[in-house]
């Protein structure tokens, strides 16, 4: 077993550009979840659109990748609507069914033959990235210390997305900070008390729905952008889970718990994934196991499991507090 392997496969995930993408959908939906006490299953759909909007704007119609940009965004904040405004009136879990159920319908519509002429289909849309990978200014080559070391183009995207998820920690930390923010807050411990108060609890809760959509929006433009391809099953509804587990790890409602959480997820999902397939070469793994493409399966059960083990024993996470978790 080469455990040298193992670490090195796990460093490289834990900061290389998929980390990233998920601390920053993360990040948003610390707002949605972690702070407004809104029950998100869908980000995925946020990413979703957020991606396509950039690739339907720039290979179908032909616009600059900058306007995409700005398209997926827009995307993403017509879906917060779209979702927001029937349904932030009703109970917690009737707004979690909807999401996690528009999500699919958004994936199955887009990999649909009726959108194939402008979405691509279930073979999706590539090449509309080059603008941002012109801006490189990474030399050709690896790049990295040790280990933890990438392709130019790679590394270009996990910088650019640490600083997006920087920032926007840092935008977040200010805004919660504010009387807005404190709203919020309130909003996610009692919205009868909110409401007594005179504040429109609907109106912060939407308002709180359109950031972390536009920011899980921003996720996907970047999940897009880095490998230059957009297609729909890239984004199953384990993405938003994966998301879910990085935030309970981290700890939610926490300044640092997304970009924790994604740092430790993604190291120890990439470190098992890499033993399971050296176990699987040495026949170390029972027979039932014993294929190489169980090993996939078995680490996302194994995430599975993780998401159980901390809500029974840590649900604050790492640095969050018991209290932020009681909605």
């Amino acid at each position: 077993m080469d455990w040298g392997r193992v670490l090195e496969n796990g460093l490289r995930s834990a900061f290389g550009p998929e980390a990233s993408v998920f601390a920053l959908a993360a990040v948003g939906l610390n707002l949605h979840y972690g702070y407004t006490g809104l029950l998100n299953f869908g980000q995925v759909g946020f990413m979703m659109v957020g991606a396509f909007g950039v690739a339907v704007s720039v290979i179908t119609f032909g616009w600059n990748m900058w306007v995409g940009v700005a398209m997926g965004l827009t995307w993403s904040l017509g879906l917060a609507l779209v979702i927001g405004l029937p349904t932030l009136r009703l109970r917690a879990d009737y707004f979690a069914i909807t999401t996690i159920a528009s999500a699919e319908i958004l994936r199955i519509f887009f990999r649909s033959s009726s959108a194939e002429d402008w979405s691509g289909g279930v073979f999706g849309i590539s090449g509309f990235g080059r603008a941002f990978h012109d801006l490189n200014p990474i030399p050709a080559g690896r790049h990295g210390f040790g280990a933890i070391s990438y392709p130019n183009s790679l590394l270009w995207t996990a910088l650019v997305t640490w600083g997006l998820v920087i920032i926007l920690t840092i935008l977040l930390a200010l805004l919660m900070g504010s009387p807005w923010g404190r709203v919020i807050r309130a909003v996610r411990e009692d919205e009868d008390a909110v409401r007594s108060l005179g504040k429109n609890a609907f109106a912060y809760k939407m308002q709180a729905l359109i950031r972390g959509g536009l920011i899980g929006g921003l996720a996907g433009i970047m999940f897009a952008l880095g490998p230059q391809a957009a297609h729909p099953d890239s984004f199953s509804p384990e993405i938003t889970f994966f998301a879910y587990t990085i935030l309970i790890l981290g700890g939610t409602a926490t300044r640092l718990g997304p970009i924790v959480g994604s740092i430790l997820f993604w190291f120890l999902h990439s470190s098992l994934e890499t033993f399971l397939r050296q176990a699987d070469d040495v026949r170390f793994l029972p027979d039932f196991l014993a294929q190489a493409d169980r090993v996939g399966a078995v680490s996302t059960a194994m995430v599975g499991i993780g998401i159980i083990l901390l809500l029974v024993f840590r649900p604050q996470g790492i640095f969050g507090k018991r209290r932020e978790m009681v909605l």
